[in-house]
């Protein structure tokens, strides 16, 4: 839930809908950071290695995307130009490419989302290296699709849970 709302949120300003703001950072910092954190070492806990390093690797790219976006505002660093951040986005699309890999043994659901992130991160990362606004604009839609179907995911996986039956299909 936290990866998908935040995504969602995030990808309606690559969709154009509205500027990059507060909104997205906290949601990202918090939710998207924090929340995904606590949630790996609630993994770890399990002994369930997957999740432990999705929720822990996503968690923290939520920080560091926040943390790229406010330390040139502090002063405390020069802004990523288009090409270190087409590799930053690239890295974290390779990631999860492999990441991807791993949900080949857990869901359908689960796919989705890892294939459609990936997507996600290599349209923003040649978008940024192209300086192609229309990838970026595609890039927001597909974004839009992959935090919905993590939402889902994620909703599912608490009702079925909730009820002890299978509610809605993963």
């Amino acid at each position: 839930m936290a990866f998908g709302l935040t995504t969602v949120l995030l990808n309606f300003h690559n969709a154009g809908f509205y500027e990059l703001n507060s909104m997205i950072l906290a949601m990202g910092f918090a939710y998207g950071g924090i929340a995904q954190i606590i949630a790996s070492l609630m993994e770890y806990r399990n002994g369930n290695t997957f999740a432990m390093v999705a929720f822990g690797s996503y968690g923290l790219f939520w920080w560091s995307f926040v943390f790229l976006l406010i330390i040139p505002k502090l002063n405390l660093g020069a802004a990523p130009d288009a090409v270190s951040l087409a590799a930053y986005l690239f890295m974290w699309g390779l990631f999860t490419i492999v990441m991807f890999i791993g949900t080949l043994k857990i869901s359908r659901g689960l796919q989705v989302v890892f294939l459609s992130l990936a997507v996600l991160f290599f349209l923003l990362s040649a978008g940024e290296i192209t300086g192609n606004s229309m990838l970026t604009l595609i890039a927001g839609y597909e974004g839009i699709f992959t935090g919905f179907s993590a939402i889902y995911v994620g909703l599912a996986e608490v009702l079925n849970e909730l009820y002890g039956k299978k509610v809605l299909p993963t």
